[in-house]
């Protein structure tokens, strides 16, 4: 009974192997994907998010392989969330996993998926930035969230060590309520570890667009405003306008 369990557990092993080699023939790909459909226990579904981390050689078929899988893992429902979660928990992208979240799970359930991983990616440095990347992406435009689900989570980001984490950071807060994003943007734009022109000028023009109130802050804003962002806008009435 044991060797026959071991036997069966070093199948599927294998199976996963060849459903993730990215040297593999398409039809050898496509074969074990099938077989891990068809068999559709904790392990096999883990097995088929893997399938998300590798990259083939040819972009096509890569795209075609990685969204059947999550045609799969959505036709699955409930029965994909465990094996999802516990994928996401350590890999490095996240796009196509959490086109699954979002068509698998409601709104408490992917809110606790995405505290998970945030609670595992807590803003700093970190070799591969892109999975708090493609959270923070998906997490801006996912419909769900409220603006204080979003603003509580994404804020702490605009301080991250990675420029690019902190663009979509304050890009993720453009799109909500002005009087809300003020201040973690003002927060932002004054901090003294803030090098990135970039990253100022998209503040400012983020206050700009939104006219988001500053509340008392205009003088902090205007000290900010020098160089060629000085020639462009200005503090007015306690909001940001263009000259």
């Amino acid at each position: 009974m044991v060797f026959g369990l071991f036997s069966k557990e070093r199948s599927l092993q294998k199976t996963i192997e060849k459903a993730t080699n990215k040297l593999s023939q398409q039809a050898d790909r496509w074969a074990a994907l099938e077989k891990l459909r068809e068999e559709s226990t904790d392990e096999a579904l883990f097995g088929l998010c893997k399938r998300f981390s590798i990259t083939s050689m040819k972009g096509v078929e890569d795209e075609q392989e990685k969204n059947w899988v999550v045609d799969v893992l959505v036709e699955k429902g409930g029965a994909s969330l465990a094996p999802l979660k516990r994928y996401m928990k350590s890999a490095e992208q996240l796009s196509f996993p959490l086109r699954v979240l979002e068509r698998i799970a409601d709104h408490d359930t992917t809110l606790a998926a995405v505290d998970e991983i945030l609670a595992n990616e807590p803003p700093g440095y970190v070799r591969m930035p892109d999975k708090r990347i493609d959270l923070i992406k998906w997490f801006s435009d996912w419909k769900g969230a409220t603006d204080d689900e979003l603003i509580t989570r994404v804020a702490p980001y605009l301080g991250d060590f990675d420029e690019n984490v902190r663009f979509v950071s304050i890009n993720a807060l453009a799109t909500r309520d002005p009087a809300k994003i003020a201040n973690p943007l003002v927060d932002a734009l004054i901090r003294p570890e803030e090098e990135s022109g970039r990253i100022r000028r998209t503040i400012v023009e983020v206050l700009e667009k939104t006219k988001a109130p500053l509340g008392g802050r205009g003088k902090e804003v205007g000290a900010m405003l020098t160089g060629p962002l000085a020639s462009e806008f200005k503090v007015d009435g306690e909001v940001v306008k263009k000259r």
